[in-house]
């Protein structure tokens, strides 16, 4: 059987051959690359960044730093002590011979420590021993070191932040993504709903509801269910945080639902939720980051403002609102503890600042219009 000729391969024309080589040399970049190679260039929100990351790390390893106890008591010889640089000790190495004397002194020390603690605060003592950082930034009213007050604080100040900010994320990209979505008479009563929750002072609400929890038999009920005043606390501040989060999402989506993407979803079959929260929420997860960062401070504010009516974190549970509401009560004409307002002042106005750098630094890093500058 005769064979038919090989067919024979036809080479591009030299410039369609150069484009292609050119082509192949060309590597391509993520978006998530793009945006942190602009991102590096602001020099402002990458020392924002950093400080954050080890302002963060430092609050989770706080049992681990040689730092005093943060609710141990000197009344007589440490009352209203200036920032000093006097060698301290814990007074807790040489108990550990003893289980039970060991127990006492650590509840003395440091308020119920979870697991967690008790493993970083054994660290600690291995490494460290009984040696303290000096009081660095003086003792309070009652002989407390305001130092290690501030480093366990911003585990209460950061954790509101961030657990309110979070549920105020998940309610109002879902809101704000459905309303958007569907359109029409559903879009028109979510609206209207979320206009009249914006006519409300929500500062009252929170108030109001955090009066509520007061009431002894609701405290008691809440602690059978193993909630505490301070988890509540938390989810208020977030439950009434999400209002301008679902609106900046629902304008986005709107702008988004008709595009080839959608519809492409929409033909194979994808149902609503599908298309929702699969394909149009993660387009959005630029807007979404650079609103956290600057949901965060406000939120922070909320609990310093709070706490500083004495409303928010209650005794022994320690924050930066709480902690510059102690400073302000103890200034009067006869003698001004600044430190005891300086301080924690500062460390809230250093985050605060670093968290609206960073945000306005992956508002240009993100957004595509500013590619090229």
């Amino acid at each position: 059987m005769p064979q038919s000729p090989p067919t024979p391969v036809v080479s591009p024309p030299e410039p369609l051959q150069q484009l292609l080589i050119e082509s192949r040399q060309i590597q391509g970049t993520s978006l998530g690359r793009d945006a942190w190679r602009r991102m590096k260039r602001n020099r402002a929100a990458v020392a924002s960044l950093v400080f954050l990351v080890v302002l963060a790390s430092a609050s989770v390893l706080t049992p681990l730093l040689p730092l005093q106890s943060y609710k141990e008591q000197h009344l007589k010889e440490r009352q209203y002590d200036r920032p000093n640089l006097t060698a301290r000790s814990l007074d807790l190495e040489k108990l550990r011979a003893d289980p039970k004397k060991y127990e006492t002194r650590l509840l003395q020390l440091f308020e119920k420590p979870s697991g967690f603690d008790r493993a970083l605060i054994r660290i600690r003592l291995t490494l460290f021993g009984d040696r303290c950082v000096p009081s660095l930034c003086g003792t309070d009213g009652l002989g407390r070191d305001l130092l290690s007050r501030l480093f366990w604080g911003s585990r209460v100040s950061l954790t509101v932040g961030i657990v309110a900010t979070l549920v105020s994320l998940i309610i109002g990209v879902s809101y704000g993504a459905t309303a958007g979505y569907l359109g029409g008479w559903v879009d028109e009563a979510m609206m209207r709903f979320v206009d009249i929750l914006y006519s409300i002072p929500f500062m009252f609400v929170v108030i109001f509801l955090i009066s509520i929890l007061d009431d002894e038999e609701i405290k008691k009920r809440l602690l059978e269910w193993g909630i505490n005043k301070i988890v509540i606390f938390y989810l208020i501040l977030g439950a009434v945080s999400w209002l301008t989060m679902s609106r900046i999402v629902r304008g986005q989506v709107i702008s988004l639902k008709h595009e080839q993407f959608v519809e492409a979803a929409r033909a194979v079959g994808a149902g609503q939720a599908r298309i929702i929260f699969l394909h149009l929420v993660p387009n959005l997860l630029g807007i979404v980051i650079v609103y956290l960062t600057l949901t965060i401070p406000s939120v922070m504010l909320y609990e310093a403002f709070l706490s500083f009516l004495g409303l928010g974190v209650q005794n022994p549970e320690v924050s930066w609102g709480k902690l510059a509401s102690e400073g302000v009560r103890v200034i009067n004409p006869i003698e001004i503890a600044w430190w005891l307002v300086l301080f924690p002042g500062l460390a809230l106005a250093m985050t605060l600042f670093a968290l609206n750098f960073l945000g306005d630094g992956l508002r240009d890093a993100l957004d595509p219009r500013m590619k090229n500058k």
